[in-house]
């Protein structure tokens, strides 16, 4: 049997709206693991907004987050192991342009906590981050950019954070990647230049040794664009932004709050 490397976004994808897997998701993918299949949850959020559902999954192969700037097995080491950050010097930069970005919130991520300057308390959900609230040693202080972050996130209050992503990729001479979350999230995310799912993909395929025609992904918006293109057997889901269409193989006519992943990949492989 030829295995199959299935890249799986989470949020507006995998995950239903209220950021729940269903049972039968969760039993449809552990089928297709014991299948010897590589199930590989591929997205945006940092290891520790997203291990919860790998343990739930029971998955034991690699996962990339920070959309790409870290690939690794979690709680183990794994001499693949791929990690690229982001000059601190950006961070210091989007903190200065705060403002004019009209941002509820600035995170500086690391693999295991996170640094946030807050500007707008009311619009930020601390349960974004797994907490409940925000104590004073997650502020974002400069005395506290030491070390370069692995991605940073912003939540903003501009209404087309597609073309606030393009003005400040722009603004940074296109020397970042900024994306979006899926969902409702108005959240964007930056990136070394370069650095995307695909990269990561790509890394992981090699390290593997699979063949590219044997990927699958599965996503629905702009930070699932590189990835879609990338593999040769892709879907959007039915919710899926328009940006991401042209770069999928097939549109799903379900949603993520359908099973829409599930119910695809029992059709192909049960």
């Amino acid at each position: 049997m030829i295995k199959k490397v299935i890249a799986i976004d989470l949020d507006g994808t995998l995950l239903r709206s209220d950021n729940t897997i269903s049972e039968y998701t969760i039993q449809v993918i552990q089928k297709i693991k014991a299948l010897g299949h590589y199930v590989v949850i591929t997205t945006g959020r940092p290891s520790f907004m997203s291990i919860d559902y790998y343990r739930l999954l029971e998955l034991d192969t690699p996962m990339i987050n920070f959309n790409g700037s870290m690939t690794y097995i979690p709680n183990q080491k794994w001499e693949y192991e791929h990690i690229i950050r982001l000059d601190k010097k950006y961070l210091l930069d989007v903190l200065n342009c705060q403002d004019d970005f009209e941002a509820d919130f600035i995170a500086s991520q690391y693999r295991k906590n996170f640094y946030i300057s807050l500007n707008n308390d009311k619009n930020v959900n601390p349960e974004l981050f797994g907490v409940k609230e925000f104590s004073e040693q997650m502020l974002l202080k400069p005395d506290k950019i030491t070390k370069d972050p692995n991605a940073l996130l912003m939540q903003t209050r501009v209404k087309d954070r597609f073309q606030l992503a393009k003005d400040i990729k722009q603004y940074f001479n296109d020397e970042l990647e900024v994306d979006s979350w899926g969902g409702s999230y108005q959240i964007l995310e930056f990136a070394p230049k370069g650095i995307n799912k695909a990269y990561a993909l790509k890394y992981l395929l090699s390290v593997l040794n699979i063949s590219k025609e044997h990927l699958i992904a599965f996503g629905d918006e702009h930070n699932d664009i590189e990835m879609l293109k990338f593999a040769p057997t892709s879907y959007a889901m039915k919710n899926a932004s328009h940006l991401l269409l042209p770069y999928a193989g097939e549109q799903l006519s379900v949603t993520n709050d359908e099973d829409g992943v599930a119910k695809q990949l029992a059709k192909l492989f049960l």
